[in-house]
């Protein structure tokens, strides 16, 4: 069949809308490079995370809100365990001291050699003692632990604070008021025992 002879040019293409991308009508997220105002088509950092009116633009915000106050939350939390961290170590170096002068009045009185080397090396003191060379295979799995701990939650703060930078970076007013709201409302809230000065933008 020859169709050189058909004509096309009646066919009428308005109505096809490309501008979606084949996304079954929904409407594409608008990225701005320059502070704006304007909350048409605003995705913020994830596409699902679209603003579509005036009441999910209401409930984002206050999304936003709470992820930086949970942020100041978190980082008081990492202090708290941070202090009870120190506070540990010191009871038990407290303890150490006490023990040590303990052994060496009890070793002045003894007389014999073998009960004076003996009270030297009393387990008890290998457990308790931190930072001294005895005891260092028992203590490690505790001070092990710490570390972990302190890690896991110095990385977790460090993905917490990046995604609250690319919050800001939307570069919308309002998303921006959010975030400074929420870091002072948590800081209100959590971090009344801290200084109120910020050493780096991200962290």
């Amino acid at each position: 069949m020859d169709h050189s002879h058909m004509d096309h040019s009646h066919m009428d293409h308005a109505g096809m809308d490309h501008g979606d991308g084949g996304h079954g009508g929904m409407a594409m997220c608008k990225m701005n490079m320059l502070f704006t105002w304007d909350t048409t088509n605003l995705c913020i950092v994830f596409r699902q995370w679209h603003v579509t009116g005036a009441t999910s633009l209401v409930f984002s915000l206050l999304a936003i809100v709470a992820i930086c106050a949970g942020y100041e939350a978190l980082r008081e939390a990492t202090r708290k365990y941070e202090l009870w961290l120190a506070t540990k170590e010191a009871s038990y170096s407290s303890r150490a001291r006490h023990e040590d002068r303990y052994q060496d009045n009890d070793n002045s009185n003894n007389v014999e050699q073998g009960q004076e080397q003996a009270a030297e090396t009393t387990p008890f003191l290998g457990i308790e003692r931190i930072g001294s060379g005895a005891g260092t295979s028992s203590e490690a799995p505790i001070g092990q632990r710490a570390r972990i701990v302190k890690a896991v939650l110095y990385g977790v703060q460090n993905f917490y604070a990046f995604m609250i930078m690319l919050l800001f970076m939307t570069y919308n007013g309002y998303v921006m008021i959010a975030v400074a709201v929420g870091a002072g409302l948590g800081y209100y809230l959590f971090g009344s025992h801290t200084r109120a000065t910020k050493e780096t933008a991200c962290h």
